[in-house]
């Protein structure tokens, strides 16, 4: 799964591709956390090109939106579609982000 991350000071747009697995979910953890430790406070998520998430990238959009609002900071997901869009909904995360239509 490609990842595009463009960092704007402590701001940051992740754009997913493609799917999303367990390997990945690692991967992208690794990175929005560093940049989390460096100051990044506020992450949009653009999931408009993304087919599917597992459970470990779900885990992962959790953990980072919980250690964003630990430092002050939200998470905004945009672009949800098919069935991401519908797993968003019958996990109920749809009532935990901020999603942007």
């Amino acid at each position: 799964m490609p990842v595009e991350i463009e960092n704007h000071g402590d701001n940051i747009m992740v754009q997913l591709n493609g799917q999303m697995y367990v390997p990945d979910a690692a991967m992208l953890r690794e990175r929005l956390m560093q940049l989390v430790e460096k100051g990044v406070r506020n992450v949009d998520v653009n999931m408009s090109r993304l087919d599917f998430i597992d459970s470990a990238g779900l885990g992962v959009l959790i953990g980072i939106h919980k250690r964003l609002i630990e430092h002050g900071g939200r998470m905004t997901l945009s672009g949800l579609r098919g069935s991401v869009k519908e797993l968003f909904a019958l996990t109920r995360l749809d009532k935990v982000f901020d999603i942007k239509e």
